[in-house]
């Protein structure tokens, strides 16, 4: 039997259209594309062999993983730490006001050694269920769905890249302070740059979008640090287009493998999170108030609307 990654070992992020979530061994392994209702890409989360994944994977034997988000941002960093090197994988998606939306950009260095890399990206339409087909498009590779979805890739990369079984595949060798680019984008955009320079400049760009948010915040007691990033978890949950913030960015998880619990996730006040203008709004408030649980009988409802037919109020 597989043996999934615990929901806890992950990380996400977004362009407030949709998340990605990032293995502490830098696998994507569940990403909805372009937008959080849309069906998935990469699901390897739910099934490892239907599900569909992104994996940057370093050859470093007995490599211990750590992740974590650049000081008041969502930029991802997943560090692999070995007696033999220290590979870097940075992940970010940026958003519309930082360059072109719906694109995921991994950046991959090594820190120290060198190191050999193995890049499978193997998108899945359609929640697994749809065909697709590969084409050459120059450097780049094209992954388009014969779904209902009609979702079609671009994959741009900064090292030569091959076909394997309808996934495009690369092994490559970086040397201390070297590095690799790979864009994951739609591919009705085009980024009318080479990908190192655009991987750089929306890397400021984003960067810079992040720190501009949540610099609005007012709040400077000594939690700050884990209410910035709780704050700023949140708002990648918040679909731009509506404004609205989502339950949880995966569907239907259980709680543990072959159980019938289910996690829930609730947000509350949540336009204390942002309004209108979309800026970081604190939590100045007070303490939410206490909520009344109230238990009512099994028949409660349909007797009281029983009732209300009787005397017409319905």
């Amino acid at each position: 039997m597989h043996e999934f990654k615990p929901i806890e070992n992950h990380a996400i992020i977004g362009d407030l259209n949709t998340v990605a979530l990032v293995a502490l061994d830098g696998t994507i392994d569940f990403l909805c594309f372009p937008r959080f209702d849309s069906p998935s890409i990469f699901a390897s989360l739910l099934d490892s062999e239907r599900g569909g994944c992104f994996q940057i994977v370093a050859d470093l034997d007995g490599a211990k993983h750590r992740q974590l988000y650049l000081p008041d941002s969502n930029i991802l960093l997943t560090r692999s730490l070995a007696s033999s090197g220290v590979a870097e994988l940075s992940d970010f998606m940026p958003v519309e006001n930082a360059g072109v939306a719906h694109n995921l950009v991994r950046r991959v260095k090594t820190v120290r050694g060198e190191i050999s890399f193995r890049m499978i990206c193997a998108p899945r339409f359609d929640y697994g269920r749809a065909q697709h087909r590969c084409e050459v498009q120059g450097s780049d590779v094209i992954f388009v769905s014969e779904g209902s979805d009609r979702v079609t890739l671009r994959l741009r990369s900064s090292v030569p890249l091959k076909m394997e079984n309808g996934a495009a595949t690369a092994a490559f060798t970086l040397k201390a302070d070297e590095s690799a680019s790979f864009v994951l984008e739609d591919a009705g955009e085009d980024l009318s740059c080479d990908t190192g320079a655009y991987v750089a400049e929306s890397f400021k760009q984003t960067l810079n979008f992040w720190h501009d948010w949540i610099g609005h915040s007012r709040y400077q007691g000594r939690w700050r640090e884990i209410v910035n990033r709780s704050a700023l978890t949140l708002k990648l949950l918040v679909s731009r287009p509506h404004g609205s913030l989502v339950a949880a960015p995966t569907f239907g998880l259980s709680l543990h493998v072959d159980s019938r619990r289910f996690v829930h996730d609730l947000c509350a006040d949540a336009a204390r999170l942002h309004r209108g203008s979309g800026r970081f709004q604190p939590l100045d408030r007070g303490p939410l108030p206490r909520t009344e649980t109230r238990r009512f009988p099994a028949n409660h409802v349909s007797r009281r609307w029983r009732s209300r037919l009787a005397r017409g109020n319905a």
